[in-house]
């Protein structure tokens, strides 16, 4: 008997995680494995496989312009969404730590894109970015066309993705400023340290580690964004807006060509897997 109950004793944690790893193996593993496999395939319109042609499917989205393009206006949007978001993020949750009245009410406000998602947000940034009707340009007295002007266009999606990245940010960043110690604070103060040394000197170095996890996050989140660029400019005007992801679900869903999507989906993950290894290279500089 005690060797059965220390038998099923050993074996009970790992049973308890087979239903986990059965919906691993169904929705994460097997897709991941099939991707990889119709990568080196050519597809017919249902997805199957029709002749494996090799690294065919990457040598022609890295000969393709499209593809190429894809990649560098993706780079263009992270880079203003992960600093803007991240930065914006900051200077609210500053803000809202000091003493000032309604702060409940500030915080509630600051946080409220995170509650809203990317579809709803896109739809009432139409009307806001409307070239005749949106209130933008009723208050500039122009007639720019933010969606419909390749010069603007990616700007205008960016500043939506920004609005719904601030929440998050901002959230963790208070809760990160909160727990700073007052008494380093009080040093500070004690030794003449005005409003911005207070944070460049005390308030930065000790939420580093928030800022760090906040980079990585933000950064995949860029790389991964999809909705804002389907709902309001779905990869246009000429391309401006054609970003990674939607450049991957019009080859699948729109062209039918779904090796060529899963090859572009692996060139993705490479992506993200070299950005995250680059970050943890500068974990060496975030302070514990």
């Amino acid at each position: 008997m005690k060797s059965k109950k220390s038998f099923f004793r050993t074996v009970e944690p790992y049973l308890y995680l087979i239903p986990v790893m059965i919906l691993f193996i169904l929705f994460v593993f097997w897709p991941f494995v099939k991707t990889i496999q119709l990568s080196f395939a050519r597809t017919t319109p249902l997805g199957q496989v029709a002749q494996y042609v090799g690294l065919d499917n990457y040598t022609n989205i890295f000969t393709d312009g499209t593809f190429l393009n894809s990649l560098v206006t993706t780079l263009k949007f992270s880079v203003m969404r992960v600093i803007l978001s991240i930065v914006l993020g900051f200077i609210l949750a500053i803000i809202s730590t000091e003493k000032i009245r309604a702060k409940g009410f500030f915080r509630t406000v600051y946080a409220l894109p995170m509650a809203i998602s990317a579809a709803a947000a896109s739809v009432v940034f139409m009307f806001i970015f409307h070239s005749s009707l949106g209130i933008l340009n009723k208050a500039l007295g122009t007639h720019i066309g933010w969606l419909t002007d390749k010069r603007y266009a990616l700007i205008a999606v960016t500043i939506v993705s920004v609005w719904m990245a601030i929440g998050m940010n901002f959230i963790y960043l208070t809760a990160a400023i909160q727990s700073v110690p007052a008494e380093l604070y009080e040093s500070v103060a004690l030794d003449g340290a005005n409003f911005f040394q207070k944070h460049r000197h005390v308030t930065i170095p000790s939420i580093s580690p928030t800022l760090f996890f906040l980079l990585i996050i933000n950064v995949i989140n860029s790389v991964q964004a999809y909705a804002e660029f389907k709902m309001m400019t779905q990869g246009g005007p000429a391309e401006s807006t054609n970003v990674i992801v939607y450049e991957i679900y019009q080859e699948a869903f729109i062209n039918s060509r779904f090796g060529v999507a899963c090859a572009e989906s692996v060139v993705l993950f490479v992506i993200l897997i070299i950005l995250t290894a680059l970050q943890f290279r500068l974990e060496k500089k975030v302070t514990y």
